[in-house]
Protein backbone atom coordinates (compact mmCIF):
# COMPACT_ATOMS: atom_id res chain seq x y z
CA UNK A 1 0.00 0.00 0.00
CA UNK A 2 2.77 2.42 0.13
CA UNK A 3 1.96 3.67 -3.50
CA UNK A 4 -1.30 3.78 -2.63
CA UNK A 5 -2.16 0.29 -3.92
CA UNK A 6 -1.01 1.51 -7.27
CA UNK A 7 2.08 0.39 -9.04
CA UNK A 8 3.92 3.33 -10.29
CA UNK A 9 4.60 2.21 -13.49
CA UNK A 10 3.52 3.73 -16.52
CA UNK A 11 2.01 0.33 -17.82
CA UNK A 12 2.17 -3.01 -15.52
CA UNK A 13 3.94 -5.83 -16.41
CA UNK A 14 2.29 -9.42 -15.90
CA UNK A 15 2.90 -13.11 -16.50
CA UNK A 16 6.48 -13.36 -18.27
CA UNK A 17 7.33 -10.07 -18.12
CA UNK A 18 4.78 -9.32 -20.55
CA UNK A 19 3.96 -5.23 -20.58
CA UNK A 20 -0.23 -4.47 -20.18
CA UNK A 21 -2.10 -2.48 -22.56
CA UNK A 22 -2.96 0.46 -20.07
CA UNK A 23 -2.15 1.96 -16.72
CA UNK A 24 -3.23 0.18 -13.74
CA UNK A 25 -5.70 2.39 -11.19
CA UNK A 26 -5.47 1.71 -8.06
CA UNK A 27 -7.86 -0.59 -6.46
CA UNK A 28 -8.99 1.67 -3.54
CA UNK A 29 -12.08 2.87 -3.92
CA UNK A 30 -12.97 0.58 -6.99
CA UNK A 31 -15.80 -1.65 -6.00
CA UNK A 32 -18.45 1.77 -6.44
CA UNK A 33 -17.33 2.51 -10.07
CA UNK A 34 -19.56 1.75 -12.96
CA UNK A 35 -17.07 -0.55 -13.76
CA UNK A 36 -13.54 -1.96 -14.06
CA UNK A 37 -10.89 -1.12 -16.13
CA UNK A 38 -10.13 2.19 -17.96
CA UNK A 39 -12.72 0.58 -21.40
CA UNK A 40 -15.07 -1.08 -18.82
CA UNK A 41 -14.23 -4.59 -20.01
CA UNK A 42 -14.89 -6.06 -16.16
CA UNK A 43 -18.36 -5.30 -14.67
CA UNK A 44 -17.33 -5.42 -11.07
CA UNK A 45 -14.22 -5.62 -8.98
CA UNK A 46 -15.12 -9.90 -8.65
CA UNK A 47 -15.09 -10.35 -12.42
CA UNK A 48 -11.62 -7.92 -12.44
CA UNK A 49 -10.41 -10.73 -10.19
CA UNK A 50 -11.68 -13.66 -12.55
CA UNK A 51 -10.53 -12.33 -15.58
CA UNK A 52 -7.16 -11.02 -14.26
CA UNK A 53 -5.86 -14.31 -13.44
CA UNK A 54 -5.87 -15.07 -17.50
CA UNK A 55 -6.31 -10.95 -18.51
CA UNK A 56 -4.72 -10.31 -22.14
CA UNK A 57 -2.96 -12.70 -24.38
CA UNK A 58 0.27 -13.31 -23.04
CA UNK A 59 -0.12 -11.41 -19.89
CA UNK A 60 -1.87 -14.00 -17.59
CA UNK A 61 -1.73 -17.64 -17.33
CA UNK A 62 -2.29 -19.87 -20.14
CA UNK A 63 -6.09 -20.68 -18.15
CA UNK A 64 -7.97 -21.30 -15.32
CA UNK A 65 -7.20 -24.43 -14.75
CA UNK A 66 -3.44 -23.48 -14.85
CA UNK A 67 -4.57 -21.00 -12.08
CA UNK A 68 -6.55 -23.86 -9.54
CA UNK A 69 -3.68 -26.12 -10.66
CA UNK A 70 -0.62 -23.66 -9.03
CA UNK A 71 -2.69 -22.95 -6.20
CA UNK A 72 -3.74 -26.33 -4.97
CA UNK A 73 0.39 -26.70 -5.07
CA UNK A 74 0.91 -24.55 -2.40
CA UNK A 75 -0.64 -26.30 0.45
CA UNK A 76 -1.93 -23.97 3.17
CA UNK A 77 -3.76 -22.40 0.74
CA UNK A 78 -6.61 -25.62 1.07
CA UNK A 79 -7.27 -24.96 4.42
CA UNK A 80 -7.68 -20.82 3.41
CA UNK A 81 -10.03 -21.78 0.61
CA UNK A 82 -11.92 -24.91 2.56
CA UNK A 83 -12.75 -22.23 5.66
CA UNK A 84 -13.90 -19.78 3.32
CA UNK A 85 -16.09 -21.35 1.43
CA UNK A 86 -17.08 -24.27 3.85
CA UNK A 87 -19.87 -26.13 1.95
CA UNK A 88 -17.94 -26.90 -1.29
CA UNK A 89 -15.58 -30.34 -1.57
CA UNK A 90 -13.28 -28.57 -4.12
CA UNK A 91 -13.15 -24.97 -2.62
CA UNK A 92 -10.31 -23.62 -4.84
CA UNK A 93 -11.67 -22.56 -8.21
CA UNK A 94 -11.30 -19.07 -9.97
CA UNK A 95 -14.47 -18.42 -9.25
CA UNK A 96 -13.87 -18.75 -5.72
CA UNK A 97 -10.75 -16.91 -6.12
CA UNK A 98 -12.33 -13.90 -7.32
CA UNK A 99 -14.93 -13.62 -4.57
CA UNK A 100 -12.31 -13.57 -1.96
CA UNK A 101 -10.39 -11.07 -3.59
CA UNK A 102 -13.31 -8.80 -4.80
CA UNK A 103 -14.34 -8.89 -0.55
CA UNK A 104 -11.48 -7.52 -0.03
CA UNK A 105 -11.45 -5.30 -2.13
CA UNK A 106 -14.71 -3.84 -0.94
CA UNK A 107 -13.58 -2.39 2.22
CA UNK A 108 -10.40 -0.70 0.18
CA UNK A 109 -13.00 2.33 1.14
CA UNK A 110 -10.40 5.40 2.26
CA UNK A 111 -12.39 8.87 3.52
CA UNK A 112 -10.81 12.45 3.26
CA UNK A 113 -10.45 15.57 4.89
CA UNK A 114 -12.93 16.85 1.90
CA UNK A 115 -15.42 13.95 3.38
CA UNK A 116 -14.79 16.06 6.44
CA UNK A 117 -15.19 19.47 5.06
CA UNK A 118 -19.02 17.97 3.40
CA UNK A 119 -20.12 16.94 6.81
CA UNK A 120 -19.86 20.35 8.04
CA UNK A 121 -16.21 20.95 9.38
CA UNK A 122 -15.27 23.78 7.19
CA UNK A 123 -11.65 23.97 9.20
CA UNK A 124 -11.26 20.65 7.45
CA UNK A 125 -10.10 22.81 4.17
CA UNK A 126 -7.81 25.38 3.90
CA UNK A 127 -8.31 28.54 2.11
CA UNK A 128 -6.07 27.59 -0.61
CA UNK A 129 -7.92 24.08 -0.81
CA UNK A 130 -11.52 26.32 -1.00
CA UNK A 131 -10.40 28.03 -3.57
CA UNK A 132 -9.27 25.26 -5.57
CA UNK A 133 -12.76 23.56 -4.81
CA UNK A 134 -14.47 26.80 -6.24
CA UNK A 135 -12.00 26.97 -9.41
CA UNK A 136 -12.98 22.83 -9.91
CA UNK A 137 -16.69 23.76 -9.61
CA UNK A 138 -16.02 26.82 -11.64
CA UNK A 139 -14.43 25.81 -14.53
CA UNK A 140 -16.78 22.44 -14.35
CA UNK A 141 -14.37 19.73 -13.59
CA UNK A 142 -17.55 18.17 -11.38
CA UNK A 143 -19.42 17.49 -15.30
CA UNK A 144 -17.39 14.36 -15.31
CA UNK A 145 -15.47 13.81 -12.05
CA UNK A 146 -18.54 13.92 -9.62
CA UNK A 147 -20.31 11.71 -7.27
CA UNK A 148 -18.81 9.79 -3.95
CA UNK A 149 -15.89 8.66 -6.05
CA UNK A 150 -15.03 12.06 -7.49
CA UNK A 151 -15.36 9.80 -10.98
CA UNK A 152 -15.99 6.65 -11.83
CA UNK A 153 -19.25 6.85 -12.81
CA UNK A 154 -19.45 7.60 -16.74
CA UNK A 155 -17.37 7.10 -19.76
CA UNK A 156 -16.23 10.27 -21.63
CA UNK A 157 -14.30 10.83 -24.39
CA UNK A 158 -10.79 11.51 -23.61
CA UNK A 159 -10.24 14.99 -25.99
CA UNK A 160 -13.35 16.44 -26.59
CA UNK A 161 -11.92 19.75 -28.11
CA UNK A 162 -8.58 18.24 -29.57
CA UNK A 163 -6.58 14.73 -29.51
CA UNK A 164 -5.32 13.63 -26.40
CA UNK A 165 -2.22 12.80 -27.56
CA UNK A 166 -1.32 16.06 -29.28
CA UNK A 167 -0.61 16.60 -25.14
CA UNK A 168 0.02 13.61 -23.41
CA UNK A 169 2.55 12.55 -26.46
CA UNK A 170 1.20 8.68 -26.43
CA UNK A 171 2.36 6.08 -28.77
CA UNK A 172 0.37 4.22 -29.79
CA UNK A 173 -2.90 5.90 -29.69
CA UNK A 174 -5.29 3.45 -27.74
CA UNK A 175 -8.54 3.78 -29.31
CA UNK A 176 -10.31 3.10 -25.82
CA UNK A 177 -14.01 1.69 -25.70
CA UNK A 178 -13.99 1.35 -29.29
CA UNK A 179 -11.65 -1.79 -28.70
CA UNK A 180 -14.72 -3.49 -26.85
CA UNK A 181 -18.14 -2.26 -28.16
CA UNK A 182 -16.79 -1.91 -31.90
CA UNK A 183 -19.41 1.67 -31.87
CA UNK A 184 -17.87 4.49 -33.50
CA UNK A 185 -19.63 6.56 -30.82
CA UNK A 186 -16.97 5.05 -28.60
CA UNK A 187 -13.79 5.70 -30.50
CA UNK A 188 -11.36 7.42 -27.65
CA UNK A 189 -13.95 7.11 -24.85
CA UNK A 190 -12.44 6.23 -21.33
CA UNK A 191 -14.00 5.76 -17.79
CA UNK A 192 -13.60 8.79 -15.48
CA UNK A 193 -10.89 7.73 -13.33
CA UNK A 194 -11.80 8.48 -9.64
CA UNK A 195 -9.99 11.49 -8.28
CA UNK A 196 -9.35 10.53 -4.76
CA UNK A 197 -6.00 10.23 -3.68
CA UNK A 198 -5.00 11.26 -7.31
CA UNK A 199 -1.94 12.38 -5.12
CA UNK A 200 -0.38 10.11 -4.65
CA UNK A 201 -1.23 7.38 -8.05
CA UNK A 202 1.16 8.83 -10.48
CA UNK A 203 1.75 8.51 -13.41
CA UNK A 204 -1.68 9.63 -15.05
CA UNK A 205 -4.54 8.74 -17.64
CA UNK A 206 -5.11 5.58 -19.46
CA UNK A 207 -1.49 5.07 -20.41
CA UNK A 208 0.50 6.40 -17.85
CA UNK A 209 1.86 9.22 -20.37
CA UNK A 210 1.85 12.16 -17.48
CA UNK A 211 4.07 12.05 -14.62
CA UNK A 212 2.91 15.45 -13.46
CA UNK A 213 -0.43 16.01 -11.93
CA UNK A 214 0.20 19.51 -12.34
CA UNK A 215 0.50 18.72 -16.05
CA UNK A 216 -2.40 16.24 -16.06
CA UNK A 217 -4.65 19.01 -14.61
CA UNK A 218 -3.75 21.55 -17.46
CA UNK A 219 -3.99 19.18 -20.42
CA UNK A 220 -7.57 17.85 -18.87
CA UNK A 221 -8.82 22.02 -18.72
CA UNK A 222 -7.11 22.12 -22.33
CA UNK A 223 -8.35 19.34 -24.28
CA UNK A 224 -11.87 18.37 -22.05
CA UNK A 225 -13.02 22.10 -21.27
CA UNK A 226 -11.67 23.72 -23.89
CA UNK A 227 -10.15 25.85 -21.10
CA UNK A 228 -6.37 26.94 -20.86
CA UNK A 229 -5.93 27.52 -17.13
CA UNK A 230 -3.43 29.71 -16.02
CA UNK A 231 -0.67 28.66 -13.52
CA UNK A 232 -2.57 29.72 -10.22
CA UNK A 233 -5.89 28.09 -11.49
CA UNK A 234 -3.94 24.84 -11.76
CA UNK A 235 -2.51 25.38 -8.68
CA UNK A 236 -5.42 25.69 -6.72
CA UNK A 237 -6.98 22.93 -8.20
CA UNK A 238 -4.07 21.00 -7.61
CA UNK A 239 -4.18 22.29 -3.82
CA UNK A 240 -7.52 20.91 -3.98
CA UNK A 241 -7.27 17.38 -5.25
CA UNK A 242 -4.45 16.81 -2.50
CA UNK A 243 -7.48 17.49 0.29
CA UNK A 244 -8.58 14.13 -1.34
CA UNK A 245 -6.03 11.78 -0.54
CA UNK A 246 -7.29 9.50 2.43
CA UNK A 247 -6.76 7.23 5.35
CA UNK A 248 -6.48 3.43 3.98
CA UNK A 249 -8.24 1.26 6.29
CA UNK A 250 -6.11 -0.44 8.88
CA UNK A 251 -7.08 -3.85 7.92
CA UNK A 252 -5.65 -3.57 4.90
CA UNK A 253 -2.23 -2.22 5.69
CA UNK A 254 -1.86 -5.62 7.80
CA UNK A 255 0.61 -7.93 6.34
CA UNK A 256 -0.68 -11.62 6.05
CA UNK A 257 1.04 -14.30 6.52
CA UNK A 258 0.82 -16.22 3.47
CA UNK A 259 1.48 -20.44 3.25
CA UNK A 260 5.23 -20.75 1.31
CA UNK A 261 5.21 -23.20 -1.93
CA UNK A 262 6.98 -26.23 -0.95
Amino acid sequence: MGLYAADGLRKSIGNNCKLNPRNAPTILNTAGQISAHWIGNRTDVEDQARQSVVGPPSFGMPSNEAVEKKLKEIKGYMEFFKRAFPKETDPITVENLAKAVGAFERILVTSSRFDSFLKGDITALNGKEKRGLKTYLEVECIMCHSGPYVGGQMYEKFGIFEPYWKYTKSDPIDEGRYVVTKNESDRYDFKVPILRNVEKTAPYFHDGSVDKLEDAVWIMGKIQLGKDLNKSQVEDIVAFLKSLTGKIPEDALKIPLLPSME
